[in-house]
């Protein structure tokens, strides 16, 4: 591949820059919001295995003047309810004005949750069983993604899990997004292969979903197209080439534009039996949403083949005459065929566990978003045919 995307900036509901290099001009952002005090959540570990965040943090500590900086480090994994708390404790302490989040979907899901905890003045668990209201804040808060797949650096929304139960809680609000997105996709070189793999197919996967959740919208529809189309093309690649950068610069700006699809419209079904498996297995979202995927689009086909078919498009596959939606789950199935994606065994998923995480699945939001309500048989339907695969 040769061609890659030229920079750009755009004003939406989070203010976008997007290109090599954007991330150094952090330090200038800050100076824009006017910070005195920054805290910078990042992944533990971060600046160890991944060079260019090694690079970004001595940039900003040289070219940050007088702002003083805090950090706060995540430990690895999906962000629990503990960990949260932990921030939230970091930022009240620190009097930041400003949140500065650097890593995966994780880390910056975390900083979204600390930063409302930290402006209703409560810990997570109190929130979730308060009102649920969210205010206006006045820390801004600026996301730095080092991976291609929640797109979280403009959403807002935030997945926590809670461990003691084997669920997660999902919140959003427009008010909880980022104020700035720096989306570089230097920040991804050092992504390993799996993780571009999961992380990858969770972006896909929030694009689809938005072209076939009843909420869908002509303006989600345009953007998720784009995001299907740059996903489709690149992510085996950057997959099996990580120093492909215009590979890379595809996924940055496809999970990107997935994210804002997920916000315009909203995800489905297959969030809802993804996060049922990440809740009961605490393994990887972007696994477990890849782990469901086919089946639960071929559900979805029944009922929007129209929409499945400008999937198909978008993803390059020639008609084949059917026009019933099932060129894009060809094309799905083969993607995952060429990322060696692992199927539900491989995670120890048990026979007897399909009839408690349909349970899981139908008690979940997402699934309410889908375009046609599902009964609790096919939601069963579809954990036997993933169980039922032994290998891509």
């Amino acid at each position: 591949m040769t061609a890659s995307i030229p920079a750009f900036a755009n004003n939406l509901p989070v203010k976008i820059r997007f290109g090599e290099g954007v991330s150094h001009q952090l330090p200038e952002v800050l100076a824009e919001v006017g910070a005195t005090k920054v805290l910078v959540m990042l992944d533990e570990g971060a600046e160890s295995f991944n060079p260019e965040v090694a690079t970004l943090v001595e940039h900003l500590r040289a070219n940050c003047g007088a702002i003083a900086i805090d950090w706060f480090h995540k430990p690895g994994g999906e962000p629990t309810i503990d960990q949260v708390d932990e921030a939230t404790a970091a930022l009240v302490s620190s009097g930041a004005q400003v949140v500065v989040a650097i890593g995966g979907g994780s880390i910056m899901d975390t900083a979204k949750a600390a930063r409302l905890c930290a402006d209703r003045q409560c810990t997570f668990a109190q929130y979730l069983a308060e009102d649920r209201t969210v205010p206006v804040s006045q820390r801004a808060l600026i996301c730095l993604p080092t991976s291609a797949g929640t797109g979280s650096e403009v959403s807002g929304g935030s997945v926590i899990s809670d461990p003691a139960s084997g669920t997660k809680a999902g919140i959003a609000s427009p008010l909880m997004r980022a104020q700035y997105a720096l989306v570089d996709p230097r920040l991804t070189y050092s992504v390993p292969a799996t993780m571009t793999a999961h992380t990858g197919i969770d972006a896909l996967a929030q694009a689809i979903a938005g072209m076939v959740a009843k909420c869908r919208t002509p303006i989600g529809d345009g953007i998720a197209l784009e995001a299907i189309r740059l996903i489709g093309r690149s992510l085996v690649a950057a997959y099996r080439d990580g120093s492909d950068t215009a590979a890379r610069a595809d996924m940055a700006c496809g999970s990107m534009m997935a994210g804002l699809t997920m916000n315009i419209a909203d995800c489905t079904a297959e969030h809802s039996l993804g996060q049922a498996l990440g809740g009961m297995k605490h393994v990887p979202h972007g696994l477990t949403i890849g782990l469901v995927l086919v089946q639960t689009l071929d559900r979805e086909r029944a009922h929007v083949p129209e929409q499945l078919e400008r999937v198909a498009d978008a993803l390059g596959v020639p008609a084949d005459g059917t026009h019933d939606g099932s060129r894009a789950i060809g094309a799905i199935e083969q993607i995952l065929k060429d990322l060696n994606f692992p199927v539900l065994r491989d995670i120890s998923v048990t026979e007897q566990e399909l009839e408690p995480l349909t349970d899981l699945a139908l008690a979940d939001y997402f699934i309410t978003q889908s375009p046609a309500p599902w009964s609790r048989q096919e939601v069963l339907d579809a954990f036997t045919a993933a169980y039922a695969i032994t290998a891509r």
